[in-house]
């Protein structure tokens, strides 16, 4: 009888809808939000949430994302930042940079990129440098 008001939650603990950005639709711009974020279309910009980043299958990200957890299915060219848990699909496209707690990958998934990942114990370090970019012009060094 009021089963409308009764609706399943499956959000971050933070609350709040889930953002949405269809297939089909382009997105040019940076993105805040505190919810979960699942992208189908393309977005060539920055999202920075406290919470799940998912990029369908035809979904598609170029530039800097940072979020607690990420799943991807589609396509991502540039900075991820997940302060636990990325799970990269088989049909999974990553170029970039990448740091991350935890790292599950399927096989099938396309991962060029580099990866930086640290521990539990290490929780500031993704605000934190740890590594020189490989885009740099200064040669590596052994320490």
């Amino acid at each position: 009888m009021f089963s409308d008001n009764k609706k399943p939650r499956v959000m971050t603990e933070l609350g709040g809808q889930p953002n949405r950005i269809e297939k089909n639709t382009k997105i040019k711009g940076d993105i805040v939000s505190e919810a979960d974020f699942r992208i189908d279309g393309k977005l060539d910009g920055n999202v920075k949430t406290s919470g799940k980043v998912v990029i369908g299958i035809d979904g598609y990200i170029h530039g800097k994302v940072e979020c607690v957890n990420a799943d991807i299915e589609g396509n991502f060219n540039g900075e991820l930042i997940v302060a636990d848990l990325l799970s990269l699909k088989s049909s999974a496209v990553i170029e970039g940079t990448v740091m991350v707690s935890k790292l599950a990958v399927e096989p099938g998934a396309t991962f060029n990129a580099s990866c930086t990942m640290k521990g539990k114990e290490g929780k500031g370090a993704l605000n934190s440098p740890t590594k020189h970019s490989a885009t740099s012009n200064e040669p590596a060094k052994a320490s």
